[in-house]
Parts: structure tokens; sequence; C-alpha cells
């Protein structure tokens, strides 16, 4: 009996992206991917990826406290996704590595895709 090609389902596995081997890399990883799993560290990079940015402007833009604003900046800053130049009492942030734009893009097309089943999705859902 023939199957029509429309109706056949694909046993292609998608390629497997190049997660590390050992424990320790994984970790890294998922650290990684933790800084950008923050709705507010995501404006922020945007924010300053236009342009640097002050602390009292990245606080307007974020519309939280000064406190965790900062946390936030020092988070993207520790992954080195931002850096911080001092020019007298002002802190200037903004994006250090263009290729963040990569995971990022990537993560709102899937998103796109896949929105009704990641907005069901309570697990992966924000911290009050």
């Amino acid at each position: 009996m023939s199957v029509s090609a429309a109706s056949r389902v694909s046993t292609a596995k998608a390629p497997v992206p190049p997660v590390p081997a050992d424990p320790m890399g994984r970790d890294l990883l998922a650290r990684f991917s933790r800084a950008l799993g923050d709705a507010t560290r995501l404006a922020l990079l945007a924010f300053c990826a236009e342009s640097e940015s002050t602390g009292n402007e990245c606080v307007v833009h974020a519309g939280l406290s000064q406190g965790r604003v900062s946390a936030h900046l020092r988070c993207l800053v520790g992954r080195r996704l931002l850096e911080v130049r001092r020019a007298g009492r002002f802190a200037y942030s903004q994006v250090t590595d263009p290729r963040v734009a990569d995971p990022v893009g990537f993560g709102a097309s899937m998103v796109a895709d896949h929105a009704a089943s990641t907005a069901a999705c309570a697990r992966a859902a924000s911290a009050p």
C-alpha cells in the first residue's frame, strides 16, 4: 500500500546543537543561557545595543528600582555581554559582543513558531 508524500511523517531527526560533552561545559552553557532567560535582561540588552546608556537611563527604561537594574546589569557584565565605561560620576553600559543578537534572534524566531506551547508551559514561567 502506497502512502502519499503529504501524509508521511518524517523520521529524520533535527540536527543536535553542539552541546558540550562534559558536565562543566554544560553547566557553563546553562549559566550563560540563564543570563538571556530573563525578560528584564533581554530588554536591557536591546536598550544598550542601540547606544551607550547610563545607569539612570537603564532604570527609566526598565521601570525598576536602581538596585534591581544594577543587579541585572552586573549579571550581563559578568557574562561579558555588556561592558561598562566610567566617565566621572557616570557609568555607561553598552553591548560588547554583537553575537548576542544571534541567540536572542533565534529564541524570538522559535517563540514565534511555538508561542502557544511556550505560553502554556507553567514550568518555564517567570517567577512573580
